[in-house]
Parts: C-alpha cells; sequence; structure tokens
C-alpha cells in the first residue's frame, strides 16, 4: 500500500500555502520537495516521485510556493521562495523524530532551495531535478554563484538533452564545486525527464527518479 499523503497548510509571512506529507513506518531521511515554475505540488511528476520515495522508507513533504497557491502564473521572487522554503523545512521538522532533513526542487525550486541554503537554511543536503542552469539557448546567462560557496552533500539528476543545461557547461560546474556534488546524467532525458519514444506518464517519469535519489540519501545518511 502506498503511504499516504496528508494535506497540510503552511504559513509563508501574511499567506498559506498548501503541503502534502507522508510518512512511512521509521523513515530514514525526511525529503522536503518544492516544483518547478510551470507546475504546482499536485503536478503527477510530483505525486509520483513523493509517492515512490514512501516505497523507499523516506519521509516526504512537497508544498507550493505563494505564487502558485494564488493562481499566478510568475514565479515568486527569491526573498518570497526562500521564505517559503523556510517555512516548509520548519513544519518538515517539527513532523520529524530527529532524521535528516533533506532539501529537493524541480528546476526553480531546487535552484531556490540552494540559494535558500547559502543564506543559512539548513538541510543536510540538496537534490536538484533538472537545475536550471541557464535559460535554453542561453548559456552564457548562467546561474552558479552562489553554488560554489556549499559545502553540504548535493546531487544533480539532469537529463542529457536538458535545454536548461548544457551538459559540458553543468559537468564543468559541478567539477568545480569539488567533492560535495554529485552529477547523475539521465539518458535522452529533457527537462521534465521525458525521454523520445519511451512513453510513460509524468507520474511514472516522477516515480522513476525515487530510487537514485534513495540510493544517494542512504549513502550520505
Amino acid at each position: 500500500m502506498p503511504v499516504p499523503q496528508i494535506p497540510l497548510t503552511i504559513s509563508v509571512g501574511d499567506s498559506t500555502v498548501s503541503a502534502a506529507y507522508g510518512r512511512p513506518d521509521s523513515p530514514f531521511a525526511t525529503l522536503v520537495v518544492a516544483h518547478g515554475a510551470g507546475a504546482g505540488m499536485e503536478h503527477p511528476f510530483m505525486v509520483g516521485f513523493t509517492t515512490a520515495l514512501g516505497d523507499q522508507g523516506v519521509a516526504t513533504l512537497r508544498f507550493n510556493f505563494p505564487y502558485r497557491e494564488a493562481g499566478k502564473k510568475f514565479p515568486d521572487k527569491p526573498p518570497t521562495a526562500i521564505a517559503a522554503w523556510r517555512a516548509a523545512m520548519d513544519v518538515a521538522s517539527q513532523h520529524s523524530e530527529g532524521e535528516p532533513l533533506w532539501a529537493a526542487g524541480k528546476s526553480f525550486g531546487g535552484r531556490m532551495a540552494s540559494m535558500a541554503v547559502a543564506e543559512g537554511m539548513q538541510a543536510a543536503g540538496l537534490i536538484y531535478l533538472g537545475y536550471p542552469l541557464h535559460p535554453p539557448g542561453k548559456p552564457e546567462k548562467i546561474r552558479d554563484e552562489h553554488l560554489y560557496g556549499l559545502t553540504l552533500p548535493m546531487l544533480f539528476l539532469q537529463g542529457t538533452g536538458d535545454t536548461f543545461a548544457t551538459p559540458a557547461l553543468l559537468e564543468s560546474v559541478v567539477a568545480r564545486i569539488g567533492d560535495a556534488a554529485t552529477l547523475n546524467w539521465v539518458e535522452g532525458g529533457d527537462h521534465s525527464f521525458a525521454v523520445k519514444g519511451f512513453k510513460r506518464s509524468p507520474e511514472e517519469v516522477g516515480a522513476s527518479l525515487a530510487k537514485p535519489v534513495a540510493d544517494f540519501l542512504r549513502t550520505h545518511t
């Protein structure tokens, strides 16, 4: 039976956002997961990923950023997104029993997690599900400066066909970060980890990333 994911409400400043929390018996870690810029926490990718992590023994909390909760299209500015990250981590901590608390995000959500950590948010490590290193076709507009001061374990899961991260450029960034960073390629995957010619639902795609993430968490716990 899948681990139930119960609805929660998280206060972020003067507003609230939706969240869903799933906790298997005796989890070895908790992973807080943020969505990407174009879809919220209820996207099938997010549901599939967190549900499969529950089967791997990982507690999860997925949440909406304020802009998504308000039905807006354009992502929050970093201060607002970072405030949401801090609030979500606080709620996850309140539900934990002392297991390591990790931060993860799809694209925008992962980048905001890393910025929050760079500004002092505590986390056992970071998981990037398609890090948006630069806008498609614009490798000169690289978003990497804050990454080099981070020393906690980081896993970059990236599709080789992801237009938001030129492979050679991402490899050079990960090498510059050093031993704290690990890069795992998903062969043929695009920014959503879909692989051309390999038909899977977004939920199945999300679920397929749970084992490599859980394995990384175990290795670094």
